[in-house]
């Protein structure tokens, strides 16, 4: 499949901070064209009743091959990539509207959990070879990333051939004080990342079949 369109969402601020690398970074790689594939970039709300509604529109108008949607992990110290998602909205803060939901699902009635599309072994070992702090992880959490990475699959769930997936991203060092336990990582080591992640994709990387069970 040549891949020709790019969604890549960012989340605006959250939790009383004044920025959020994942917008930074989508905003970043907004209107690039790499290896014949343009990439559109796309904010989404932190809000459980306002994200997915804003997903799903974003993906109607562009109609892209790949979508990858980026979050911020505060305690996270690399780039990571998320393996699975759960049906579980569970918050441990409020999102920007107040709201705090307590067990509820995504979508009643779906499925358990989606795994993502992404080749993510392949690709955390090229951003690992490339010098850029990479892993795997088995937990989205139960915030609106999770909310958005299992809203993202189960839209798509009828449109196969569409890769997706969910990168949760690490501070930057103005947020560093905000989170004494990461080790920030500059935005432009994280839109590096990010710009190998989309190379791989359009070049058409397949995925390890290396068992590595490691999540950090």
């Amino acid at each position: 499949m040549s891949i020709q369109r790019i969604l890549v969402t960012g989340f605006e601020p959250f939790g009383g901070e004044a920025i959020n690398p994942s917008w930074d970074v989508a905003q970043a790689l907004h209107g690039q064209r790499r290896g014949g594939a343009q990439i559109t970039a796309v904010q989404l709300p932190c809000v459980f009743a306002q994200s997915l509604p804003a997903l799903r529109t974003a993906i109607r108008r562009h109609r892209p091959q790949v979508v990858l949607c980026l979050g911020l992990a505060g305690s996270r110290s690399a780039i990571s990539l998320e393996r699975v998602a759960v049906n579980l909205c569970d918050a441990r803060i409020a999102d920007n509207a107040g709201a705090m939901p307590a067990g509820t699902p995504v979508v009643a009635g779906g499925p358990a959990a989606y795994f993502t599309r992404l080749p993510v072994k392949a690709l955390v070992q090229r951003l690992q070879q490339a010098g850029v702090p990479a892993a795997l992880s088995l937990s989205a959490g139960s915030f609106v990333c999770n909310q958005v990475m299992y809203g993202l699959l189960h839209a798509l769930r009828r449109q196969p051939g569409v890769l997706a997936g969910f990168i949760h991203l690490p501070p930057l060092p103005a947020q560093a004080a905000a989170h004494p336990g990461s080790r920030p990582l500059a935005l432009a080591d994280q839109l590096r990342g990010l710009e190998l992640v989309v190379d791989a994709l359009v070049q058409g990387v397949e995925e390890l079949q290396v068992a590595d069970g490691r999540t950090d």
